[in-house]
């Protein structure tokens, strides 16, 4: 595979007309590894690490003891937490199923917090089992069933209450979680309620809270609500007697996809501390777009052109079955060709080939003319891309390559119709 001879500079970029990602080029790696396929940048992912542990974490007081859980439901891929792992990084985990991702990428028990409105029993069952750091809990009825669970197994649950302080995070509606009517968290008014109960539960150890009020915030005003309500919390339930120990702050910050004016790390860190800083209380943080969006890219290929009275179309052999984002939540992203064409640009509607009319990744962009066989990138995919994919239409799910010092890795190949009918029956 030909790579740039010059030293490669992270991510993705342009160089004698056309596009590579740490030294490889791109149209390299859609010979070798087919489309539509996602191109992860390790270089991208370890500096938006690095910035939010230097401007956020490391701002911090040691007491506070921050940690960083990755929000695995970003990007599952065994290499991506591998990768945080390798940093320190723990994990935030909605399922069991994260929760064995976590573990077999070398991310420690004592390092996850699991999340989720709905936790199974036997969900719950194989948290205990390891010892995770935290269940962030949703309901009273989540918190009496992990207790019994605990209790069968003569354990002890370490647990928080997850507030749902009824604040607005100014995001699109289908990421916002920190409103009465979303079904995260319990309401402030109750909490005091429930720390009394738990009293009641030898099994659980409820020291903490969580907050989370959406994903892609792109303002501090919401997220100093919700700490300001969060230290209220502290301070009224200790002055009931209860300990504090661990307060997780959740993640949400967002990234620009279109020139989004974004949240200041600094400011943030100035806000975490301000708020909370002085409770005496362990810092969690939960980052997942943040440390993946900008570090990944669909390459797909264009399949066809067409055009009737109104609109010009580019079809590609990418599909909403592999990029389910913009067709769920309306999100932009930059469509690139690989290889830069000079000529006017074309005001298209660039599209997949599955059945349904919600198949659109954008409408009325101006690019370049684009011909059958040529490649481009989605840009800012690393995030909600490829954990989000599935096999609508019998299609396979997209390969998954890692690039990293100028070498490409396949982390995880196509599967195909045919690896899928395996799990059906004859």
């Amino acid at each position: 595979m030909s790579t740039n001879p010059a030293a490669p500079p992270p991510g993705f970029y342009a160089q004698n007309g056309q596009f590579f990602c740490e030294g490889v080029a791109m149209t390299d790696l859609a010979a070798q590894f087919g489309t539509p396929s996602y191109v992860y940048s390790a270089a991208l992912m370890r500096q938006a690490w690095q910035n939010f542990h230097r401007q956020v974490t490391a701002s911090l007081s040691p007491a506070h003891a921050p940690l960083i859980c990755f929000a695995v439901k970003a990007n599952p891929n065994l290499a991506v937490l591998r990768l945080f792992a390798a940093l320190g990084a723990g994990a935030d985990i909605v399922s069991s199923g994260e929760l064995q991702r976590a573990l077999k990428a070398g991310i420690t028990a004592e390092k996850i917090v699991f999340a989720g409105v709905g936790k199974r029993d036997d969900e719950i069952a194989a948290a205990l089992d390891h010892g995770i750091l935290q269940f962030s809990v949703e309901s009273v009825e989540e918190l009496q069933r992990i207790a019994a669970l605990a209790a069968a197994k003569n354990v002890t649950a370490r647990a928080a209450i997850r507030v749902n302080p009824d604040i607005d995070g100014g995001t699109h509606a289908k990421i916002s979680t920190g409103n009465k009517h979303n079904k995260f968290g319990i309401e402030q008014a109750q909490v005091a309620e429930i720390f009394a109960h738990a009293r009641q539960l030898p099994s659980l150890q409820l020291d903490g809270l969580s907050v989370h009020i959406g994903s892609q915030l792109t303002e501090l005003k919401p997220l100093a609500l919700a700490f300001a309500a969060l230290r209220q919390l502290v301070l009224s339930l200790r002055q009931s007697g209860h300990r504090l120990t661990r307060l997780d702050l959740g993640g949400g910050i967002g990234v620009s996809y279109r020139g989004e004016k974004l949240i200041d790390l600094a400011a943030y860190a100035a806000l975490v501390n301000e708020n909370v800083g002085d409770l005496g209380c362990r810092l969690i943080f939960e980052p997942g777009r943040f440390l993946v969006a900008k570090a990944g890219i669909l390459l797909t290929r264009v399949i066809a052109t067409k055009a009737n009275s109104s609109r010009n179309f580019v079809i590609l052999d990418a599909a909403m079955n592999d990029l389910m984002r913009p067709a769920l939540y309306d999100s932009y992203h930059d469509i690139v060709p690989v290889v830069t064409r000079h000529a006017p640009p074309q005001r298209v509607d660039v599209v997949g080939p599955v059945c349904e009319s919600a198949d659109i990744f954008a409408e009325h962009r101006h690019l370049p003319p684009l011909t059958p066989g040529d490649l481009v990138m989605i840009a800012d995919t690393g995030a909600y891309g490829a954990s989000m994919s599935n096999s609508y239409n019998s299609r396979h799910l997209p390969a998954e390559i890692m690039v990293e010092d100028s070498k490409a890795r396949l982390v995880r190949r196509a599967i195909s119709t045919l690896d899928l009918l395996q799990f059906e029956p004859d």
